[in-house]
């Protein structure tokens, strides 16, 4: 262990987790055709009280920024994963939502999502799991 303090080397070995999880589970999406990135943005959008969100709930939901929605959501409505909806609330903007495809796909998705991050965590009980949840979430 070098010099750092405690909590340096702990956000270094999370980034490094963090890195790792994400490689393994885009390669785990990449059969359906999505990165973990997108899977994120179904996963919100699906679990959404209306099944809509604005771009920018969006963006704080996954971690990124507003036009990195924008960025990764474009493709998304070409292709018919998602739908743009008018705000009822707020003419200027606009709501996403998954669409009848973008619906299924997720579904198919999460097959293989819960598939791969059982294997990933199979090392750890569900004790040690629910521990780590609680820890990080204080963060």
């Amino acid at each position: 262990m070098s010099d750092n303090s405690l909590e340096a080397n702990f956000v270094i070995q999370n980034s490094i987790l963090a890195s790792k999880l994400a490689k393994k589970v885009d390669g785990q999406l990449s059969i359906h055709g999505i990165s973990f990135t997108e899977f994120m943005i179904m996963y919100y959008l699906d679990s959404a009280v209306l099944k809509t969100m604005r771009r920018i709930e969006i963006a704080e939901a996954v971690g990124i920024s507003a036009s990195g929605v924008t960025r990764v959501i474009a493709p998304m409505e070409k292709i018919g994963i998602v739908e743009r909806e008018s705000n009822r609330r707020d003419a200027r903007q606009s709501l996403v939502k998954l669409s009848k495809a973008g619906q299924r796909l997720f579904a198919d998705a999460s097959v293989s999502f819960e598939d791969c991050s059982k294997s990933m965590l199979k090392s750890l009980s569900g004790n040690q799991l629910e521990k780590f949840i609680e820890l990080s979430g204080k963060l």
